[in-house]
């Protein structure tokens, strides 16, 4: 059979009708009986203006003639209906629920051409009256909804500011002065640059900045620069074009920036981003746009950065391990955090706060007496909150392990341990002693410093 015959599906002369014939037969054929099996039928012009429709749906909308909705809007009839739509694009839309009064119906929607292919109009089919049939499709369906919707709500929960400006704690001046400058610096939308010694809250203050920022109903995006190995931060950051690398997802990755587009991206130990990947920041920076690994284009974005840094940036600038230029676009708003060791006067409160914490992490309340903050304070901390929290954590699991008939025999271990650990120069342990028939549990820090931590009952 030549290719001739194939393209003529219908040849002149069968069932004594022409190709042409036989098409429009099949068609006005197919039209009757979906006419006579749905449950209504509607037509409109390429103004979404009633055309036709017909007596079944006219019925169905409560119209006793339906020569009534000739020439009015397609929503005046039926409020719900998306002819307008498809009329406009010219794309159908082969299956929808779509209320009607009191009930909701299933329904097709369909184009209409001219013989030159012009968009003239639409028309639509009440395929089911009644959903009732297809009730494990729509349960699915809502059941994916859901999960969906479930899905969407955590990852926005993720990405939303976890701490206000109430969760940094202390009332000394150099608390009050973090403060104040963080509540400035969260009205300028510049970049912060967040400096301090590990464990003084920088991750926390830059939440803190976020929540109380114009930005904060956008995400709030984290990413540690020294925890994610350097031939993987480029990625990371930035993200992965489709294909761009044997292995990499056909759809591409967002990176980070991408994620905190319209929010904040906090950059947490910048001071160890790779010397390669600098450039790249300090462009971010600069034109607020980012070119994803293996992509030819460039993407704009919106979005304000907080780094952080536990070394001395100034310093590792001198000594070339860090750019100028980058370090100055980070420092417009640079905020120093200070130790624990210089805000003593916020001891007690923090030791409450930690010990309520631990408390109810371990099912028991927790105390400390006044011999065991002075005793706390003769510490310098310099692991600061961190290492606090540390300490008091250590010495009430170590109390609370510790049966009253054992105490004698740990006490030697514990203070040998103790001996061993002050001359590493970071000393935790824990000896525990009978006292009035209670448990009382001593923690040890460098130097001999230690604090009374009483068992109490929980609540």
């Amino acid at each position: 059979m030549t290719a001739a015959a194939h393209t003529e599906a219908w040849p002149d002369g069968v069932l004594g009708h022409s190709a042409a014939s036989i098409r429009t037969l099949a068609i006005r054929s197919l039209f009757d009986r979906l006419e006579d099996l749905c449950e209504g039928a509607v037509a409109v012009d390429v103004q979404a203006r009633v055309a036709w429709i017909n007596d079944k749906y006219a019925r169905k909308v409560g119209l006793d003639d339906a020569r009534a909705a000739l020439g009015r809007p397609i929503e005046e009839i039926i409020p719900h209906s998306a002819l307008r739509e498809v009329a406009r694009s010219g794309k159908p839309i082969l299956v929808d629920i779509m209320p009607l009064g009191a009930e909701h119906v299933v329904v097709t929607r369909l184009p209409l051409r001219d013989e030159q292919g012009q968009v003239v109009g639409a028309i639509g089919f009440v395929l089911y009256e009644r959903v009732d049939g297809l009730k494990p499709v729509m349960a699915k369906l809502q059941q994916l909804q859901m999960r969906l919707q479930a899905a969407e709500r955590e990852l926005a929960d993720n990405r939303r500011a976890r701490y206000s400006l109430a969760s940094f704690l202390g009332t000394s001046a150099p608390a009050n002065e973090v403060k104040r400058q963080a509540r400035r610096a969260a009205q300028l939308d510049a970049t912060v640059l967040l400096c301090g010694e590990t464990g003084t809250g920088k991750e926390l203050l830059a939440h803190a900045i976020h929540h109380v920022s114009p930005r904060a109903a956008r995400p709030f995006v984290s990413v540690n620069a020294a925890a994610i190995p350097e031939s993987l931060l480029e990625a990371e950051l930035f993200g992965v074009a489709p294909g761009a690398y044997t292995g990499a997802d056909r759809r591409g990755r967002d990176g980070k920036f991408k994620l905190a587009d319209g929010g904040t991206l906090f950059l947490d130990e910048v001071g160890d981003m790779p010397m390669a990947l600098q450039p790249k920041l300090l462009r971010v920076l600069q034109e607020q746009e980012i070119e994803p690994l293996g992509a030819n284009r460039l993407l704009r974005l919106d979005v304000r950065v907080i780094a952080a840094s536990s070394f001395d940036l100034g310093q590792r600038v001198a000594e070339g391990r860090f750019r100028a230029d980058l370090y100055y676009r980070l420092a417009v708003l640079a905020l120093r955090l200070p130790p624990l060791r210089e805000r003593l006067d916020d001891l007690p409160l923090l030791v409450e706060h930690l010990l309520e914490d631990i408390g109810a992490r371990m099912g028991q309340a927790v105390d400390i007496d006044a011999d065991g903050l002075a005793l706390l304070r003769r510490h310098d901390w310099p692991g600061n909150v961190r290492e606090l929290r540390n300490t008091l954590e250590r010495s009430a699991a170590a109390e609370r392990h510790t049966a009253p008939g054992r105490c004698a025999r740990r006490r030697g271990a514990a203070r040998a341990q103790a001996r061993s650990d002050a001359a590493a120069g970071r000393a935790r342990a824990g000896t525990c002693r009978r006292r009035g028939g209670a448990t009382a549990c001593r923690g040890l820090a460098r130097g001999g410093t230690s604090g009374d931590l009483r068992r109490t009952p929980g609540p």
